[in-house]
């Protein structure tokens, strides 16, 4: 016999599949011997549950870099870097010292070394793309030009070349370090911090990241600035 609670199941689903009235429909599944009445259980009553497999995030659009031009510049995608970076718990770190991480212990080039952590910090949710730890936000422009490294970094040390590209009123350069590195104090409260890499003898790269912006809104405006600096950088070049 049945247990009670199966009985029951399989009554109302007859009830529903006929129309007929409880007691009837009760009569007739009694009627039915036992390994049918097993049989006509629901699918759903015995299978076992269904496991929905957890999507993998995409980290490149996370970290807002392509996963091929972190591995060609790093030796390592988004995976495997995040892999690593949580097995040293580095979500709990300060920005500086993953940063100290990464180029230490597994020598990192410096300015991936930023792009590594601040997309592992993405990655984390930890800030949003455009936003740094602090609360503040980023634009973050980059440009090849035909031309040496040290050619395109002149352009910006020199200030009788920056000025025929960019206004540089009330600009003042903090650090720099030919042809790698320089940083920029923009006299409003924003920071502007340059990479340059070469990429063979006549061409090479700048990538800008405009940091200490108050908000969202001003990071497009930003972008849309640089875009048109670095073109007319380029005419000047």
């Amino acid at each position: 016999m049945p247990t009670d609670k199966d009985l029951k199941r399989l009554v109302r689903a007859r009830m529903q599949k006929t129309g007929e009235a409880y007691t009837a429909a009760r009569a007739q599944v009694l009627k039915k011997p036992a390994r049918a009445r097993i049989s006509s259980r629901s699918a759903a009553d015995t299978a076992p549950p269904t496991t929905i497999p957890t999507p993998q995030p995409d980290y490149a659009a996370l970290a807002g870099m392509a996963d091929a031009k972190v591995i060609a510049r790093t030796g390592r995608g988004w995976e495997e870097w995040v892999r690593i970076l949580d097995s040293h718990d580095a979500a709990r770190l300060p920005h500086r010292d993953i940063a100290r991480l990464l180029s230490e212990r597994y020598d990192t080039p410096d300015w991936w070394t930023q792009t590594v952590a601040v997309g592992y910090e993405r990655i984390k949710r930890i800030r949003e793309i455009g936003q740094r730890r602090d609360g503040s936000y980023e634009a973050s422009k980059s440009r090849t030009f035909d031309v040496p490294v040290t050619t395109l970094y002149d352009a910006w040390a020199r200030a009788s070349i920056r000025r025929q590209w960019l206004d540089d009123t009330g600009l003042t350069v903090r650090t720099s370090s030919r042809p790698k590195y320089m940083r920029l104090d923009f006299g409003d409260g924003t920071i502007v911090i340059v990479g340059f890499t070469a990429k063979g003898r006549a061409k090479s790269s700048v990538a800008v990241q405009h940091t200490k912006v108050s908000d969202r809104t001003a990071v497009d405006g930003l972008k849309r600035f640089w875009t048109e600096r670095l073109t007319a950088l380029g005419e000047v070049l």
